[in-house]
């Protein structure tokens, strides 16, 4: 393996036969480039995936109500269904060990004011847990406190937009909001990775919200993040249940799809790894293509070389060189081409990637990238491959008589 004079004559093969080489290793470095820039794009799916459905907790249920469309009870159809607090306390303490965070939410479109600016606002009453529930991160300040709720307390945490729209300069925390006529204190700053429309969103006191609303107690939507340790099943299995009793205790058909939807993040995230798990198969499928396609091409070639060098094996072996040594030098050669192609392929493969970068977002590909164990297991497969290519016909050929290798044209 280290003896110099085999590494002088592997080197003097190469230079000889610059096409040969070329031809062997640009077979070995496009396998592994496609390979790596297909896997990478794979991926970038993937994390473009993934991250669309974290923008809100993963672990998500969201309860709303309609019209009815089934007549039911005695009631008829096209009633107006809605929720209030006691509804929102019934479906929390349904199965309250399931249950991670949990808020209510009633909603309203109101004129904000700010000295001279002013515009319109999605206003939404909640509780503390809103926060984590829409993995909101704060900038300044603080959330809602429990406190808040409990003194219907005038305080507001605003988005990040609201106050780049509205206060515009210097600290937002303290500033005096006038919402809908009513002055807010501002004690937040929050960012969303839902983007610029979710931070165009104002928090305050859902028992602040219902006061304002003439003393209602009404609930637009039910927010419910599970425990995670639940299975998507058994998550499944809970939004069912909710759905259900939230069904029997307003009086609506088990049939109406309207009165009462459930909206589960467990269903769309099993959808969802149902879907990347095609794909993911689909790019596999057609990587491994690509690494056989590598192997079957250095197979050919390896196998024309050593046809090529059938009156050379003749001649070495006229002059008592031994087989083993014959197959090592034939191999040796195989495996160095291999291993420097596929250096050059992953090399432009991880190139490729990082020029992609983000560049594809409007494709939903977004950061694509390969593990390392994955370039790894790709290169040695084809470096294997390399071995047995070389090794194969090199053995065949080094039990021909030296006579008849000599004669072969």
């Amino acid at each position: 393996m280290f003896d110099l004079d085999r590494w002088q004559e592997i080197f003097s093969s190469i230079r000889s036969n610059v096409l040969r080489t070329v031809l062997s290793g640009f077979t070995v470095a496009l396998g592994l480039f496609i390979f790596i820039v297909l896997f990478g794009i794979g991926k970038g799916l993937q994390n473009a995936f993934t991250e669309g459905f974290a923008r809100d907790a993963q672990n998500l249920i969201s309860i709303f109500t309609g019209k009815t469309t089934i007549a039911y009870n005695g009631l008829q159809s096209d009633r107006t269904v809605t929720m209030n607090n006691e509804d929102y306390d019934f479906l929390v303490n349904t199965d309250k060990e399931k249950v991670g965070y949990a808020s209510p939410r009633y909603t309203a479109n109101l004129l904000v004011k700010y000295g001279k600016e002013s515009g319109n606002y999605q206003i939404n009453g909640a509780n503390m847990e809103e926060k984590y529930i829409e993995n909101r991160k704060m900038l300044q300040g603080r959330y809602l406190s429990p406190i808040d709720l409990e003194r219907k307390q005038h305080v507001a945490v605003i988005g990040r937009m609201v106050q780049r729209d509205l206060i515009k300069n210097g600290n937002p925390v303290g500033k005096d909001l006038d919402i809908n006529g009513t002055m807010f204190k501002v004690v937040g700053v929050f960012s969303d990775d839902g983007g610029d429309w979710d931070e165009r969103h104002i928090t305050i006191p859902i028992t602040t919200l219902q006061q304002m609303k003439k003393g209602s107690d009404t609930v637009s939507t039910v927010y419910i993040a599970y425990d995670d340790k639940l299975t998507p099943d058994q998550a499944i299995k809970y939004g069912d249940q909710l759905k259900e009793k939230l069904k029997s205790r307003k009086n609506v058909s088990p049939d109406d799809e309207n009165g009462v939807r459930v909206w589960n993040n467990a269903q769309n995230m099993s959808d969802t790894f149902v879907f990347m798990a095609v794909l993911t198969g689909i790019v596999g499928f057609i990587g491994l293509g690509t690494l056989i396609a590598g192997i079957i091409g250095i197979s050919n070639i390896m196998v024309y070389i050593v046809k090529e060098r059938t009156k050379e094996i003749g001649v070495r072996k006229a002059i008592g060189a031994k087989p083993r040594s014959i197959v090592a030098l034939i191999v040796q050669e195989s495996v160095v081409i291999t291993v420097v192609s596929g250096f050059v392929g992953v090399g432009l493969g991880i190139v490729t990637l990082k020029l992609i970068g983000n560049n594809l977002e409007e494709f939903f590909i977004k950061n694509p990238s390969v593990g390392s164990g994955e370039i790894i297991m790709a290169f040695f497969a084809l470096v294997f491959a390399g071995f047995i290519a070389g090794f194969v016909p090199a053995y065949r050929a080094s039990k021909i008589k030296p006579i008849e290798a000599l004669r072969t044209e």
